[in-house]
């Protein structure tokens, strides 16, 4: 049925070219938009001379001697009318031509049905694009979930929800840079292509450059290129881009994803805490309108001063791990187990706890929350907390989302080497996700690197959070797929 639709539209785009029309012209006339005739309807009816506009028609009514048609250009739909005796020979070129998905430019005027419907009166038109596959039922759209994800240029057509999500994500990303720029932070890029793998606890994607003859790594991370521009002199810098983990793909996990990471110097993880609550309370009311959102039906309240929580505390209270800074691993192993956790035996104590924390902890912490002090093995690039074997370190959880990762970070050249080395004792014995010692990064830290906290913010699990969606795939607009 399908190739049947398709062969008649391109029977009927040689018909176009028979008649000497290109329909996929150059130039358009289109001099407003619909949400431009829209808003201003009142004065540009009264206007003398035609208007055009133009857009992709989403629904066609015949009535004898008249046609309407349902159009959009992307920012508003509006209607068209045609009437047979003012299109004479060029009406009949419309019903044997066009269809529902094509292109059209209108030449008319405004005016308003008995239905106070506001609509272009149609004087002459010409098409702008022909669609050869039919659009989805405006009612039924893309069922199969992995088809919506594949055809998102379709979901998006179809569905005002899922586009209205990701102009909602757009604006969420303009109101963070707005915030970040007023308050002194600069924008810069560092290298998609590293050397070396490291910043992050994380299985890297590798690619090879032919002219350097060269194995490249796709960043997991930018930390180490931002803290160089630290010891550059440059105090507050933010980047926004794509990171990539060759990790498991799940609800809140794709491949592919994109992160703010943002540093400040003489700065430590506690004022960052504060800054962070500051910019996710802002952004939170600047796109929601209201400092109260819906997660999951939960109400979530951002505009209390967020709750500051122990990492060991969370397995005491959630975990119920009655004393976790001095359990064995093999009671913690047994204990993981007892929560249906497929844990190898093999992993570290660290990674243990943390298998523990994002499966029973996690999904329990609702409303806006800092997990502090992390044990000292989670992060080879943390400083440590001045007489304990802990991190100064965070995350911000919400509704059960790890929505920011940050640390004051460590600034002693000696010490990093070390908790290098450490690292690839652990890639020896198997882990894959260890850091790769950085010789260049570590002659960098000797020419002096200032005290500086800085944190990476997910922007997709926050928008997951603005629009409750709650499955990662719905808020990218090409998730990553399994091919075909």
């Amino acid at each position: 049925m399908l190739d049947e639709i398709r062969q008649e539209r391109i029977k009927k785009l040689n018909h176009l070219k028979e008649m000497g029309i290109n329909a996929f012209p150059v130039k358009t006339s289109r001099d407003f938009s619909v949400e431009s005739v829209i808003k201003d309807f009142g004065k540009l009816t009264r206007r003398k001379k035609p208007l055009f506009l133009a857009g992709r028609i989403l629904a066609i009514r015949s009535h004898g001697g008249s046609i309407f048609c349902d159009f959009t250009d992307g920012s508003g739909v509006f209607q068209a009318f045609l009437k047979k005796d003012i299109l004479g020979e060029f009406f009949s070129h419309f019903e044997e031509t066009i269809d529902i998905g094509d292109f059209v430019e209108w030449k008319g005027v405004l005016f308003a049905t008995k239905k106070k419907e506001k609509t272009i009166q149609v004087l002459s038109w010409k098409i702008l694009g022909k669609s050869l596959r039919s659009l989805p039922e405006k009612w039924h759209g893309l069922q199969d979930v992995e088809e919506r994800f594949r055809k998102r240029y379709l979901d998006i057509l179809m569905n005002a929800e899922i586009k209205d999500k990701f102009i909602l994500r757009s604006k969420m990303i303009g109101e963070i840079r707005s915030f970040l720029d007023v308050n002194g932070f600069i924008e810069v890029e560092t290298p998609v292509l590293h050397p070396l793998s490291g910043g992050a606890n994380a299985e890297p994607f590798i690619t090879h450059q032919n002219s350097l003859d060269i194995d490249l790594y796709l960043r997991i991370a930018p930390e180490l290129y931002l803290k160089r521009l630290l010891i550059g002199g440059m105090p507050k810098i933010y980047e926004l881009g794509r990171l990539f983990r060759n990790e498991g793909i799940d609800t809140t996990h794709n491949p592919e994803f994109t992160e703010l990471e943002l540093y400040e110097a003489y700065q430590n993880a506690e004022g960052l805490r504060d800054f962070i609550e500051s910019l996710v309370r802002k952004i939170v009311k600047k796109i929601c309108g209201k400092e109260i959102i819906e997660y999951r039906e939960q109400k979530i309240n951002c505009s209390r001063k967020f709750t500051v929580i122990q990492f060991y505390e969370t397995l005491k209270r959630h975990a119920f791990i009655i004393n976790p800074e001095k359990i064995s691993k093999d009671e913690l192993l047994l204990k993981a187990r007892q929560f249906g956790i497929d844990v190898d035996a093999k992993e570290s104590q660290w990674k243990i706890f943390d298998h523990i924390f994002k499966k029973i902890c996690r999904p329990k912490i609702i409303q806006p929350t800092f997990v502090i002090n992390y044990p000292l093995e989670s992060s080879p690039l943390a400083k440590k907390i001045e007489g304990e074997l802990l991190l100064d370190r965070f995350q911000l959880i919400i509704g059960g989302l790890e929505i920011a990762n940050g640390f004051s970070e460590l600034n002693d050249p000696l010490e990093q080497k070390e908790r290098f080395l450490a690292q690839e004792k652990l890639a020896a014995l198997g882990d894959k996700e260890a850091n790769s010692s950085d010789e260049d990064y570590i002659e960098a830290m000797e020419y002096g690197m200032p005290p500086a906290a800085g944190v990476g913010i997910g922007i997709d699990r926050m928008a997951m959070l603005l629009t409750d969606t709650h499955n990662i795939k719905e808020i990218i607009f090409f998730p990553t797929m399994r091919l075909k």
